[in-house]
């Protein structure tokens, strides 16, 4: 693994606590000072016994394996758990004393979406006040491979984040971050999306025999260079366009360096079964271990047909096909509004979109093709319903007082129908707006949450209140997913016990990845670890007002270091670029 070095910012606003841990024991820091508040000691100069660190004293161990809590003290030793249990003798640098509050692997977020705005905000603010420590991300689209068309495709998203995409592969990804620094650690995947960018554009084609070597070719490079496997977003232009031999002998690629394949599946509403069958004949076919990403039956006439999806997977599961899934706990989706269109009206890109959408004759037959379908495709308009489509993110000022309405309020206020109105909006916003889609039902939530190989993702980017990132709205997920099933779903609802929830975030999430030193309160292992208070953590995001912070994280450490001290985010930045298990092969 390649570790990002911790990296100090020039300036610390008045009040914020900085963890110095290793310093010589005359040096208190703004940690001593918090820490005796709390009751817990000063560092020791002469002391019997190993020297640790930090010790986090008495509090509740909820170790990631779903075992009942105990009481007891963590200790660490430079980036490693170096002893759990009752450490009576032992003395540290620094003590903390967590009486009262929990004590967790840090939370792993398997679908994070913030392998851009990190580069914005380092302290990745609003994963890090959920206790997060770890993010997957590479949803079908990933970092790398990179080509002037997919860079041409990514920057009308990213104008407003005044970046550079200056990488081409994921090694030159990995120096970027390195240099600007991350305060959780990161798990790539290459994208089946991606890599099909990359050799055929955006194009409704089958590869030749030639352009699927290429694509293959690009599959091993990343897996090579640390990614942990192979990820698709099938609803999406031009994914949509590949078939399931296409994305079999990719996985095979990602099996044979011992990755996984990830998917938002090809269907999540009226063709959900099919769309999961797909993905468990891919994981037989390829052999590789299969998750599916934010797993939902959407739209109203689908409601409760999520039992059905949860029996295809126990079938994938009973013939031997290694395949789980994760949610997020809200009845609610987020993507582009442009997902409300047809393939053949993404084909060829954003400008030709775009091209289309001012054509009148254009617009009828996209119009057309919503209202009665020739093929078949996830019709989020349809399944959804404009009354239930909120528009959330848009970079044009004049159309900020869109932000946070229904599509069918933007239509009444505009005096046209809701087709026209999506239509007008994506046009003049270059084909790139976000949008919020009322779709689930909380008992089809609340029946996924309860199966045991269920997990958890945010599917959300980091975001921060202030600045560019605050700008637009946002899903509250990007900021509450972790806390809401710890304080609504656990300590309210009691829908899960609290062992269990704490296992979902952090074990099993690592067993999918291919982690096998973090996920788990060990001796030996990675000192990612959350601390929170379990009567008071919850989220405090809505889909009103979604920038909003979490409550009840009190502490969170990532490879040994604090990026939350007493619920305030620090200057540390001690995440990094995990590699998976191809890394350097053929090299």
């Amino acid at each position: 693994m390649n570790a990002i070095r911790p990296r100090r910012l020039a300036s610390v606003s008045l009040g914020l606590a900085v963890f110095a841990l290793g310093l010589a024991a005359s040096g208190r820091t703004a940690l001593h000072a918090e820490a005796a508040a709390r009751g817990a000691s000063a560092p020791t100069s002469a002391v019997a016994g190993p020297v640790y660190d930090l010790l986090l004293r008495g509090g509740r161990i909820v170790d990631g394996t779903g075992s009942p809590w105990f009481e007891g003290d963590v200790a660490i030793r430079g980036d490693r758990i170096a002893a759990i249990g009752r450490l009576h003798d032992a003395a540290a640098r620094t003590t903390l004393d967590v009486r009262g509050l929990v004590v967790a692997p840090g939370f792993i977020d398997l679908l994070g979406q913030s392998e851009i705005t990190v580069l914005v905000d380092p302290h990745v603010r609003s994963k890090i006040t959920q206790g997060i420590t770890t993010e997957l991300t590479g949803e079908g689209w990933s970092v790398a491979p990179q080509t002037p068309f997919t860079i041409e495709q990514l920057l009308p998203g990213i104008a407003d984040l005044n970046l550079t995409v200056d990488w081409r592969d994921l090694e030159g990804y990995g120096q970027r971050l390195r240099q600007k620094g991350t305060a959780i650690n990161f798990a790539h995947l290459v994208g089946a999306t991606q890599v099909r960018m990359a050799a055929l554009k955006s194009d409704k084609v089958a590869p030749s025999a030639g352009q699927l070597d290429a694509m293959k070719r690009h599959v091993a490079r990343a897996m090579e260079q640390g990614a942990f496997g192979l990820s698709s977003s099938l609803i999406y232009t031009p994914a949509i366009f590949a078939e399931t031999r296409e994305l079999v002998e990719l996985a095979k690629v990602a099996a044979s360096y011992g990755g996984f394949y990830a998917s938002h599946v090809r269907n999540e509403s009226d063709r959900l079964v099919p769309a999961l069958e797909e993905a468990i004949a891919i994981g037989e076919q390829a052999r590789i271990p299969v998750e599916v990403w934010h797993f939902k039956s959407a739209g109203r006439p689908n409601w409760g047909k999520i039992a059905a999806g949860i029996a295809a997977i126990e079938a994938g599961r009973a013939r031997g096909v290694d395949i789980t899934a994760d949610i997020y706990p809200y009845p609610a989706s987020a993507t582009d509004l442009s997902a409300s269109l047809p393939p053949s009206a993404q084909e060829g890109g954003l400008q030709a979109l775009v091209t289309r959408l001012k054509d009148p004759a254009e617009r009828a037959r996209i119009r057309a093709e919503i209202e009665s379908p020739k093929e078949a495709w996830d019709n989020l308009f349809t399944t959804t319903g404009p009354e239930n489509i909120l528009v959330a993110g848009v970079k044009k000022e004049a159309n900020k007082k869109y932000q946070g309405k229904r599509l069918s309020e933007i239509a009444a206020e505009r005096g046209v129908d809701p087709f026209t109105a999506m239509f007008d909006l994506l046009q003049d916003e270059n084909g790139t707006v976000s949008a919020i889609y009322f779709e689930m039902s909380e008992d089809d939530v609340r029946t996924a949450m309860q199966q045991p190989w269920v997990a958890f993702d945010c599917d959300a980017e980091g975001r921060r209140p202030d600045g560019v990132l605050g700008s637009v709205m946002t899903h509250p997920r990007a900021y509450g997913t972790f806390p809401r099933i710890l304080g609504r779903y656990v300590r309210e609802q009691k829908l899960l016990r609290l062992e269990e929830a704490v296992r979902r975030m952090t074990s099993l999430a690592a067993r999918r990845i291919g982690l096998q030193d973090r996920g788990l309160l060990r001796p030996g292992l990675y000192a990612d670890i959350t601390v929170f208070d379990p009567a008071k953590v919850i989220d405090r995001a809505t889909f009103e007002a979604p920038h909003q912070y979490a409550e009840g994280i009190v502490h969170v450490f990532v490879n040994g270091q604090p990026v939350l001290q007493a619920g305030q985010v620090t200057a540390w930045l001690p995440g990094r670029l995990l590699r998976g298990p191809g890394y350097r092969r053929g090299r």
